[in-house]
């Protein structure tokens, strides 16, 4: 199995500091072919040259960028969705500016699903694929949405359910499609978080990883299937 992961390549978007970066570091010291996607051309590239990967510019709200970008990157195997944004922390559901609330979901919903439009077809046709969105508990009707930031929870909760919807799809395919809640990570969006992001890189490491015949269309925390 470890010699075929190294022929494996590994997509993370995000990916040009914290938990993206992370990821992307523990899944190069694995041996996949690593690639990081980030937005900012310097930034990503500074990023994956110190860590001996592969940079691609993506910015996954943008048609054009994702489709440069797949062209670029040929097959990819694994795939994460790390890149997101958390921009209305403090403003309640009933007074949250909309437009904010769009820009929110461009990114942490439509953008996951863009380039996994892009990417999953191709797992599916090899045969073999894994798919991993970086989700959070504000997005669990389990754990409890969390109505000090709805356009973030209410993202989280779509993306969850665009999980449960390409796992159905790609059901018997060999690709498994699931989601991970790394906990609070401390990272730009939350700089007050205790978890490290090469902690919670582990958590999501796992699910890129799972073996055949491991569960899809399921959410993860610290490796436990948890409810959605």
């Amino acid at each position: 199995m470890a010699g075929r992961e190294r022929r494996r390549t590994a997509l993370v978007t995000g990916a040009n500091r914290g938990l993206g970066l992370a990821v992307g570091s523990l899944l190069h010291a694995r041996g996949f072919r690593v690639v990081l996607g980030g937005r900012d051309e310097e930034a990503v590239t500074t990023a994956a040259s110190e860590l001996g990967a592969e940079a691609v510019v993506l910015d996954v709200s943008d048609d054009a960028s994702v489709k440069r970008a797949a062209e670029r990157v040929g097959r990819v195997d694994v795939l994460v969705n790390n890149a997101g944004t958390f921009l209305d922390r403090g403003d309640p559901p009933s007074a949250v500016p909309l437009p904010l609330v769009e820009a929110t979901l461009a990114v942490n919903v439509l953008g996951a699903w863009r380039v996994s439009q892009a990417f999953v077809p191709g797992m599916v046709e090899q045969g073999w694929g894994r798919v991993v969105m970086v989700s959070s508990g504000t997005g669990s009707f389990t754990n409890g949405l969390f109505p000090q930031a709805p356009a973030y929870s209410a993202s989280k909760a779509a993306l969850n359910a665009v999980t449960v919807l390409l796992a159905k799809e790609t059901d018997g395919t060999g690709v498994l499609v699931n989601a991970v809640n790394p906990g609070l990570v401390r990272t730009r969006m939350r700089p007050d978080a205790k978890r490290s992001p090469e902690d919670a890189a582990a958590d999501i490491a796992y699910a890129a990883t799972l073996p055949d015949g491991a569960p899809s269309g399921v959410f993860f925390r610290s490796g436990a299937v948890v409810g959605w």
